[in-house]
């Protein structure tokens, strides 16, 4: 059935000597963390920079974040105890270099941000007079945050700040990055949509951090924007992934029938906040050791677990026995989210459940975030670095988008010195016309989302698996053939695209859960719940096929590392 699934190499037909073109040393796709501190270091090292966003420059997965960043700073904490913090979170997978690389070099890049201006809240007396959090997994308070519960708001202003003082870097917002364009084997520009019009970007060098691919899953913590689409065209363009099974579940959003889920941030559980059931049972001590401070996974299927046993839709967030002035001032977006919604925090719990919230897997890369396509770079939540292995540790994400951010944009702004830009305009691809029958995009988008939520979501069987595929093959012979253009409609063509990316990596995805037979981190299987060292402690690699379907058996792209 899977030899139907067919993938194109790029989703739309274009003839390069008529369409519209710029050119940049530097291209970055994306203005989360990742992509801006890549665009101030190229910038910094004289390349003329190209920042393209999906929407406006505040619309990313940094922006939202509620989290902190986790960064060694006090003199009893350790680089060493950090490391050991990130590898057993990542339970065998992490690459040691890459962590070593991450936490080493954060530091620096965080006292950085304090020089550009970032408001990190305060406490007098401790290093930098800063004040650190304790976050699930670590072994020591390191975390810093921002007016409580926006530090990536903060942190996204700070670098925006710094990316509109440079003349060089030029910044187009509202704009669909559509495909990587290849030539001979290597990354040569992007084709996007740009006011509404297509056109090609050539650039000596592209840089990936488009962010994630929470909007893959019914529950998620991620902006509409999250829909993959960085992962699906680096697939077409010929770059290796890695990971793909790894996506990690945050434990806590809020559960409002009727609204869309927004993120608790776990920090709310490192200040003491307890998790109870429907009939106030404090439940954590029942699987893990360090409570509501457990590893992620370990806390999100303690909650689907607990809901299971009482027959309930969720569970609840307590923060009753905590001053509750402190508190609000602490977590001043909870408190008026909780407010919005008529919870009184000081006598009610809060009502949470799971959702999708990171993407481990990604565009496998080095440490510089050089792709396996040469004239490709990959960093932040579109990449897989080897940071977190088989499950991300709290607050470690918007390090490694500061540090491989700033190590990727200095490396593709030397590479782009040493090899200009090329423009060959003879390129032209051509796409026959469907003739099969239309889905519903938006039907199809729901669809999906509800069934990797239940058959690729917290629990995973094989047999589950085995059927989400074949779910995704069906769909996919009627959406992967259609071809939308912005001439139909800007927002129409954006729609079919993003299910077009959206399928191929839910594909992905499905198929890497089904190949890896084990339990480890954020990847459990109800059929094989045991880690299996002897067999899978290695990272899966995809690769799409030359000009061929996708995989017809989940074992055919697989490479050990």
């Amino acid at each position: 059935m899977f030899e139907s699934l067919t993938q194109r190499r790029y989703l739309v037909p274009f003839r390069a000597s008529r369409l519209p073109h710029q050119i940049a040393d530097v291209l970055v796709i994306g203005g989360g963390v990742a992509g801006l501190r890549a665009a101030i270091a190229a910038a910094e090292s004289g390349a003329d920079v190209l920042l393209l966003t999906k929407e406006t420059i505040e619309q990313s997965n940094t922006w939202w974040a509620q989290g902190g960043i986790a960064a060694v700073l006090q003199p009893l904490d350790s680089v060493d105890a950090h490391i050991r913090d990130t590898e057993v979170v990542g339970v065998g997978l992490c690459d040691e270099k890459a962590v070593r690389t991450v936490i080493e070099e954060g530091p620096p890049r965080v006292i950085e941000l304090i020089k550009w201006g970032i408001n990190f809240d305060k406490h007098s007396g401790n290093a930098y007079d800063l004040a650190y959090g304790l976050e699930g997994g670590h072994s020591y308070a390191r975390i810093l945050h921002a007016y409580g519960d926006a530090t990536g708001k903060e942190l996204a202003q700070t670098l925006i700040n710094k990316v509109r003082s440079f003349e060089s870097i030029r910044v187009s917002e509202h704009s669909f990055a559509i495909d990587l364009i290849t030539q001979d084997g290597q990354c040569i520009g992007l084709l996007a949509m740009i006011d509404k019009q297509i056109q090609i970007i050539w650039a000596a060098q592209t840089i990936l951090a488009s962010g994630g691919a929470g909007q893959l899953w019914r529950e998620s913590t991620n902006p509409k924007i999250a829909t993959a689409d960085g992962h699906a065209m680096a697939y077409r363009a010929g770059a290796t992934l890695g990971d793909m099974e790894m996506v990690q579940f945050h434990p806590t959003t809020l559960y409002v029938a009727g609204s869309s889920r927004a993120l608790v941030t776990e920090a709310v559980r490192g200040e003491g906040a307890h998790l109870i059931d429907r009939n106030g049972y404090r439940f954590m001590g029942d699987y893990h050791k360090d409570l509501e401070l457990a590893p992620r996974d370990v806390v999100s299927r303690a909650i689907v677990e607990q809901i299971r046993k009482t027959n309930y839709t969720h569970v609840f967030l307590d923060v009753r026995h905590l001053e509750v002035v402190a508190f609000k001032k602490r977590f001043p977006q909870l408190a008026r989210l909780c407010e919005e919604f008529e919870i009184d925090m000081a006598h009610q719990p809060i009502p949470i459940h799971p959702a999708t919230h990171y993407m481990i897997g990604g565009v496998d890369a080095d440490l510089y975030g050089r792709s396996a396509l040469p004239g490709l770079y990959a960093i932040g939540e579109a990449s897989c670095s080897g940071l977190h292995g088989a499950n991300r540790l709290a607050s470690n994400s918007l390090l490694e988008g500061l540090v491989f951010g700033a190590r990727a944009g200095t490396d593709a702004a030397l590479r782009a010195k040493e090899s200009p830009a090329v423009f060959p305009h003879t390129l032209d691809h051509r796409i026959d016309v469907s003739h099969k029958t239309e889905l519903d995009v938006t039907d199809v988008k729901s669809s999906l989302r509800s069934v990797m939520w239940r058959n690729v979501g917290i629990e995973r069987s094989g047999d589950r698996l085995t059927e989400t595929r074949e779910i995704i093959a069906f769909w996919c012979r009627y959406v992967m053939d259609k071809t939308f253009l912005p001439a139909a409609g800007a927002e129409q063509a954006v729609a079919g695209w993003e299910l077009q990316n959206m399928l191929t990596v839910a594909f992905l995805v499905t198929s890497a859960a089904m190949t890896r037979t084990e339990s480890r981190g954020a990847h459990y299987r109800l059929d094989f719940p045991n880690r299996d060292d002897a067999h899978w402690k290695r990272h899966l690699l995809w690769k799409r096929p030359n000009e061929s379907p996708l995989p017809a058996t989940a074992a055919s792209p697989l490479a050990p590392v």
